[in-house]
């Protein structure tokens, strides 16, 4: 299960520079300990800074202020594949940021073969239904969407109930 964490960090101070600037990430991760390493992972690549000459100022986990509801996520993305790094844009509904982003750690493990260390999550949004891109989640919108359940079998309640030979078949339609 993937938690949200905001990672607050910055270089050791300095002679040169007394109070550094302070950077501020949100990061997806199972648990604090690979937040924040994830957190110097990008860090590095963003900024001359690293875990040597650098300290966390701190750690928090941001919690899903309506977990109950369910709501559209936009994700962009970047990942890297066997032949390049590709940028991507994906939707999906979920109850929770961090439940959308570890769909989308499934969705490209399965659909692309690509492994956690090689996804990384640029942004994550809310996306009104108006605006939803994409067919795979505008068709869970219609205001009167059904779930049929066809071919149902009744069974009884208790085993003891139960017919070993029936006379006729089952009507599995309503």
């Amino acid at each position: 299960m993937l938690h949200e964490y905001q990672v607050i960090g910055r270089r050791l101070p300095s002679e040169q520079e007394p109070t550094p600037k302070l950077f501020r990430m949100r990061i997806f991760a199972p648990n604090e300990v690979v937040a924040k390493s994830r957190y110097w992972y990008f860090l590095s690549k963003l900024h001359k800074a690293k875990r040597a000459n650098g300290e966390i100022v701190s750690v928090n986990e941001i919690f899903e202020p309506k977990p109950l509801v369910v709501k559209n996520y936009g994700i962009w993305l970047r990942y890297d594949s066997r032949s390049g790094t590709h940028n991507m844009y994906k939707e999906y509904r979920e109850t929770s940021r961090a439940a959308a982003v570890e769909a989308c750690y499934q969705d490209m493990a399965a659909r692309h073969r690509a492994r956690f260390s090689s996804v990384q999550i640029i942004r994550v949004a809310t996306v009104k239904a108006s605006e939803v891109r994409r067919p795979y989640i505008t068709q869970l919108l219609q205001p009167n969407l059904k779930f049929p359940l066809p071919h149902r079998v009744q069974r009884p309640a208790k085993k003891a109930d139960r017919a070993l030979i029936i006379a006729q078949r089952p009507a599995t339609f309503y």
